[in-house]
């Protein structure tokens, strides 16, 4: 709405036009919603549902978090898609993937407000269904923007583009999406820690959009495809970045509220869908590597002895979060520092290996 609003208001004066500029429309999208989530927040504490304590979770973890303002991602989330609304130019399959990000986040909000959880399986069914409907929204949206009708990707190692069959593409985007759901999900258990990786993920993905593939020299510089819309995705990325540091500053250890379901499911939701957009999956090693570790360890642990009875890290607690914790004596502190550090040390490595190495 803003980006056209400088178009029309440019013939009046002259300065509206840098209301077309993607900088300007960035770090509007990144400031506004940092003040707004850091001031909005704290008003709905009284109206959001209190956290009753994690059965799985260690008992200190459990008890620190008893009775704190849960599902706070109820808030910026929706400040985050009203924000893109506002700002960014909006195309059919982006306004359709913020719908979906705020369902995402609805599901987990009702399971914050329910008295008995939900379930694995309702959750898990409930998280097929969107990340299904994603990959097709954005298989025929991607297709929509390709010159020649394809969807492509492009791999580590290989200059040239490879194109994805329909159903190739679909598959792997559900997983990807699933996935990333819930081992964000997990991920959230330590004040500032999910947080906080997911803020270099952002960071991260809005830097590649605009400053790479976004940019027509620089995308071609680096043997990467030009994509069109990459300025975009990038204002809605920082926009997200934004209301998480608002979040953040409310979340730091000690902590005044949890975002609950609703926060860590969309956010990983949201970060999955712009990995697949950016044409290369194997970005969410440089997104979203600790995360992945994290709890995604801890969901294969689970699935491989519930389905096929087969024990792996048998002497390892997931989400590793709590096993530092636990075993090894880690503060919060100590386990956010620590976890961020190795998430920023993988993250230079791999962006490093996948746009020079080609």
């Amino acid at each position: 709405m803003l980006y056209y609003l400088g178009q029309f208001l440019q013939q009046y004066w002259g300065p509206a036009r840098l209301l077309q500029s993607y900088a300007v429309i960035i770090a509007i999208s990144l400031y506004l919603g940092f003040f707004l989530a850091y001031k909005l927040i704290p008003k709905f504490y009284d109206w959001l549902p209190h956290d009753r304590g994690r059965e799985f979770a260690i008992k200190e973890n459990s008890d620190a978090a008893k009775g704190k303002p849960t599902g706070a991602g109820s808030v910026f989330i929706t400040l985050f898609v009203l924000i893109c609304f506002l700002l960014v130019p909006m195309s059919w399959s982006r306004a359709a993937i913020l719908v979906l990000t705020w369902l995402t986040m609805l599901t987990g909000f009702l399971d914050d407000r329910s008295t008995t959880s939900w379930g694995e399986y309702l959750k898990g069914a409930l998280d097929l269904i969107i990340s299904v409907s994603a990959a097709f929204i954005l298989y025929y949206g991607l297709k929509a923007l390709s010159p020649n009708g394809t969807v492509t990707f492009w791999l580590p190692f290989i200059t040239h583009e490879i194109v994805v069959h329909p159903v190739v593409y679909i598959i792997i985007c559900t997983i990807m999406l699933w996935a990333s759901i819930n081992t964000t999900n997990c991920t959230d258990g330590v004040d500032g820690l999910s947080a906080t990786l997911v803020l270099i993920a952002l960071l991260t993905l809005g830097s590649i959009f605009y400053f790479i593939l976004g940019h027509v020299d620089i995308s071609n510089y680096l043997l990467v495809p030009h994509f069109k819309a990459g300025a975009n995705w990038a204002a809605m990325i920082f926009s997200l970045a934004g209301v998480v540091m608002g979040y953040l500053w409310h979340n730091a250890f000690p902590s005044k509220c949890l975002m609950g379901d609703a926060g860590s499911r969309a956010l990983g939701f949201f970060i999955g869908v712009c990995v697949m957009v950016s044409g290369n999956p194997f970005i969410i090693l440089a997104t979203s590597s600790i995360i992945f570790i994290n709890g995604g360890m801890g969901l294969l642990k689970v699935f491989l002895l519930r389905f096929f009875k087969i024990k792996i890290f048998e002497n390892i607690r997931f989400p590793l979060h709590d096993h530092m914790r636990k075993n090894l004596g880690w503060s919060p502190t100590q386990v956010l520092l620590k976890f961020m550090i190795m998430q920023l040390l993988i993250t230079c490595a791999v962006l490093g290996i996948f746009f020079k190495i080609r």
